[in-house]
């Protein structure tokens, strides 16, 4: 069962990969990471010690994901955002 959950974290990091090369999303790079480190983890035993090293990684990458998923649009030219709306 373990290597099914690691090949699905595998497959999941490469959709992700190749969704990136696409849209050049920084936004998937966390995101990949994550799963990177849970295919990581899931592939080692449960009493290694990297297995949980690697969880804790996965768990870093979804907290960098967090602010980059803030939902307040944030103007990336200052300005277009100090022109009227028309």
């Amino acid at each position: 069962m373990t290597q099914l959950v690691a090949g699905i974290f595998v497959a999941s990091t490469v959709v992700t990969l190749m969704h990136w090369l696409r849209v050049h999303d920084r936004r998937l790079l966390p995101l990949m990471g994550f799963f990177l480190m849970m295919a990581a983890a899931e592939s080692l035993e449960w009493w290694h010690y990297w297995r949980s090293a690697f969880q804790v990684l996965g768990a870093a990458c979804g907290l960098a994901l967090l602010p980059m998923l803030d939902r307040r649009q944030r103007p990336r030219d200052p300005e277009r955002a100090l022109s009227p709306q028309s």
